[in-house]
């Protein structure tokens, strides 16, 4: 064989490698399965409800089956299972003849002894060196006083996950929950005991178990070497870094032993920290989190709390949160446990639970029905019997994957908000705001997902921390022709918040911090703003939005005309040409993608909307889409809890252009 047709077949082989290998990450990346189209809502698993909760199953829609049994939050059964894995496995039973997808709540790091002040035994007196404790000492021990969930006599305990005797008894307990058939482990509270009152700041925990490992790999003493609190203390960013670690590799153990004994069984952890500084107090990072389990349920508010105190830029908060988690899971589900409406005696239940569903399908997550602020029942059983079922019709819509068209990248840094919170949050959030409230298409871009961007402009809002692998895929993404968008400090740090001497990103950019903010050189083209602009318009929207929102007014107002001002920038100087403009007011949220080989605007409204006063909309009219087009093509909608219809476009010029009906909460449109 010539050496020449030796490397031939090489290459060709190289090549189909590449080629399959590139279609399996593709269908990695779209696989989906029966977590993706829950609809749910909890239940108890007591034996004397069980038909009572599959008839309630059936009449409400819901999908995916949550039961609550504990096993492993209360010390009776974490030392005695049977009881309990009985009636797991009954439920489960019952589950599958009818056709349905059932999963079990339980308890990580969290454990409950039931009238612990009658009792000689307790998880505490038994075992007092398993407690998380704070650096004096205290140990993590709570009574009713401490949360709701906890019974008067009680004693609630927060355990550390190197306890390896109670770890290796868990893990126990886990196959076993595994092995009754169930489809899914729900395990809440992975968490570091931050967030009772009095322990916020405590950076828990410093039990001795705790102490030693951190000893282990670091080699440093978290008593006595490093000073709490302080982000300029290298030695308190190692302890913030291993405490997210720690979580995180639970959780992969959680899950690597449901799959030893099913592996179709998903683990999902609950997590309550969102993107904002509770991640680093309580350690449980969803960026971190997703790849370690198979679903994420975010008990997830975004501001205001429930659907009925929402303010107007609430909404807008929970929508970028959502959007968030939806790049952060890279193709997994995200469910959200937010809650609707608890006794605002203003506000029509009924229309708090359409706004709170409303604002979740747009942004692409799962429904959670729930009463109040628990996990179980509902505020009003009708009104989700009519959501769910119109989500059952219409779930290939909402739950197919979505793929970006033309984006604007926006660059989420879990480092630089690890080490900067509250200069990164409202750099990001002021962006996100903007790109959602002028209408263009955006994708929210993370570490994971950089060197596959493959949009025009990527936006890195005050991106201090920067690592070398970050710093070469951006230089590939300018070569390719993509713009950039840099504020503020951008690249003055590493990895492990050490300050760079010469700033990378300024370096490959040419930024000089006294030139003016065009950059120009060679292929790249950039916008620099040492005072970042997603910062200030966060600050705009502080002080006007809420009242210009409910009034349905935001002509001559200082955050329309800054947003406006910017954006008419962005694209005259960067030369961006949206595939799809919508004119709409700022109260108006909207995703623009592709979905099943069409390009799809998913429409959220919050204008008009009051938190504890009103929860009806203003309608959105006047609202048009067009887009360059070769061909005359149909445009169709799907109002919110309503049937598709057909609109009238015209086609002129090689522009497709449509006036949409009255917006009420929310609409998907569509173009084939």
């Amino acid at each position: 064989m010539s050496k020449l047709r030796f490397f031939q077949i090489v290459t060709g082989l190289l090549c189909l490698v590449y080629i399959v290998g590139c279609k399996v990450n593709s269908q990695k990346m779209e696989e989906q399965n029966w977590t993706h189209y829950v609809r749910t809502a909890g239940h108890g698993a007591s034996m004397d409800h069980i038909d009572e909760v599959f008839e309630q199953v059936e009449k409400t829609y819901v999908r995916g089956i949550e039961i609550d049994n504990s096993l492993t939050g209360y010390y009776e059964s974490f030392l005695d299972p049977e009881e309990k894995l009985k009636a797991i496995q009954a439920y489960v039973d019952r589950a599958h003849e009818s056709g349905h997808k059932i999963y079990v709540y339980t308890e990580g790091l969290e454990i409950i002894t039931s009238n612990a002040d009658q009792k000689p035994h307790t998880f505490f007196k038994d075992h007092p060196d398993w407690v998380q404790r704070d650096i004096y000492g205290n140990p993590a021990i709570f009574t009713s006083e401490a949360a709701f969930w906890i019974s008067k006599g009680d004693e609630d305990a927060w355990i550390t996950p190197y306890a390896q005797e109670w770890r290796e008894i868990y893990m126990m307990r886990i196959r076993q929950i595994a092995e009754t058939g169930i489809d899914g482990v729900y395990i809440d509270i992975p968490y570091w005991m931050t967030h009772f009152r009095g322990w916020e700041d405590t950076w828990a925990s410093f039990d001795n178990y705790t102490i030693e490992e951190f000893k282990k790999r670091t080699g440093i003493n978290p008593k006595t070497d490093m000073e709490l609190g302080d982000f300029s203390d290298p030695n308190f960013i190692k302890w913030v870094d291993f405490r997210i670690k720690s979580l995180t590799d639970f959780m992969q153990e959680v899950n690597d032993n449901i799959k030893s004994i099913n592996p179709e069984c998903m683990c999902i952890a609950e997590i309550y920290p969102g993107i904002d500084e509770s991640v680093i107090r309580v350690g449980s990072d969803v960026y971190d989190m997703y790849p370690a389990v198979d679903v994420i349920a975010h008990e997830f508010s975004g501001g205001g709390g429930n659907a009925a105190r929402k303010e107007p830029l609430d909404w807008f908060s929970y929508m970028v949160g959502m959007y968030t988690f939806r790049a952060f899971a890279e193709g997994k589900a995200s469910w959200m446990l937010s809650y609707s409406w608890d006794g605002e005696t203003e506000v029509n239940p009924k229309e708090a639970m359409k706004n709170l569903f409303v604002s979740q399908l747009m942004a692409g997550t799962n429904c959670w029905d729930a009463r109040g602020h628990v996990m179980s029942g509902s505020n009003d059983y009708d009104t989700r019997k009519e959501i769910y079922a119109w989500i059952a019709e219409y779930e290939k819509i909402f739950y197919s994957p979505r793929k970006p068209i033309k984006p604007i990248g926006i660059y989420f840094s879990p480092k630089t908000r690890n080490y900067f919170v509250d200069e990164f949050i409202p750099s990001y959030e002021g962006w996100m705001y903007m790109l959602l409230q002028s209408h263009l298409e955006f994708q929210v871009v993370t570490p994971r997902t950089l060197n596959g961007f493959r949009g025009e402009i990527l936006i890195l809002p005050d991106v201090k921390c920067v690592s070398e692998e970050e710093i070469n895929q951006l230089n590939k993404i300018v070569n390719s022709g993509c713009s950039l968008i840099i504020t503020g400090g951008t690249g003055s740090y590493d990895y492990s918040r050490q300050k760079r001497i010469n700033n990378p990103i300024w370096e490959m950019t040419g930024i000089d911090i006294s030139a003016k903010q065009r950059i120009r050189n060679g292929k790249l083209s950039a916008l620099f703003y040492p005072q970042c602009p997603g910062k200030k318009y966060s600050e705009l929207l502080g002080s006007e939005f809420n009242k210009s929102a409910q009034n349905g007014i935001s002509t001559e107002k200082r955050f329309n005309e800054y947003l406006q001002s910017l954006i008419q920038k962005v694209k005259l100087e960067l030369d961006y040409k949206s595939a799809i403009d919508i004119t709409a007011s700022p109260f108006i949220s909207t995703q623009i993608c592709e979905v099943n080989d069409k390009s799809y605007i998913f429409i959220a409204n919050f204008k008009g909307l009051q938190g504890r006063k009103n929860a009806t909309q203003i309608p959105e009219t006047d609202m048009l889409i067009s887009l360059r087009t070769d061909e005359n093509r149909e445009v169709y909608i799907l109002p919110y809890l309503e049937k598709p219809q057909k609109l009238n476009a015209i086609y002129k010029e090689g522009r497709l252009i449509c006036k949409l009906p009255p917006i009420n909460k929310g609409a998907v449109v569509w173009i084939e």
